[in-house]
């Protein structure tokens, strides 16, 4: 039981507690509940792995987006994890490919540029395969400070860079809004 929780704590976001919980839940579960988690664990890390070409979590190499034919290939997104792919495919108003760098900058946490998954995207367009660049990071300290290090890294190509707007969300009040947002909003306008 000791094994099993200290393996669950490993989990993102799962402390001592949380493993006590998930590993009493374990034991008191079926045999056949047992087993398929552990099917499910072992056959993720046997048939999934990262898209060559985008480092995007896959089944296939490349992956859907960069092998689609129907999306423009020279556009690229770049996202900080894999899972930040579906929100910009919500808007259904996306046809690029991606580039997943698996993390941003944090020097807080001893996470700096050679830990991200850059060199294959400064492959990418020093092969000539991209015409713009939407650094699509999260709006934190960590995002912002990976855009401006990639916007950097970029600009030396010759290639458009562009980031993704901030500021008040959409359907939300602006009496609410923090300074920070309500200053991002206002740096972001547009003319009409």
């Amino acid at each position: 039981m000791a094994r099993l929780i200290d393996e669950l704590k490993k989990l993102p976001g799962v402390g001592s507690k949380s493993a006590q919980r998930l590993a009493f839940h374990i034991l008191r579960s079926s045999e056949d509940d047992a087993n398929a988690l552990a099917l499910a664990i072992q056959d993720v890390k046997a048939s999934l792995r990262l898209c060559s070409v985008c480092n995007n979590i896959t089944d296939i190499d490349p992956c859907v987006y960069c092998s689609s034919p129907t999306r423009n290939q020279r556009l690229i997104c770049v996202v900080e994890e894999p899972t930040n792919i579906a929100a910009v495919e919500k808007t259904r108003h996306y046809n690029g490919v991606y580039h997943v760098l698996h993390g941003s900058i944090s020097p807080i946490h001893g996470v700096g540029p050679e830990q991200l998954r850059i060199s294959n995207l400064m492959k990418r367009v020093e092969d000539g395969q991209a015409d713009e660049i939407i650094l699509a990071t999260n709006p934190t300290v960590e995002g912002e400070a990976t855009a401006t290090y990639l916007s950097g890294q970029l600009r030396r190509a010759g290639l458009k860079v562009t980031r993704i707007a901030t500021g008040i969300p959409a359907g939300s009040d602006i009496e609410y809004a923090d300074e920070v947002t309500m200053l991002k909003a206002m740096e972001g306008r547009r003319e009409l």
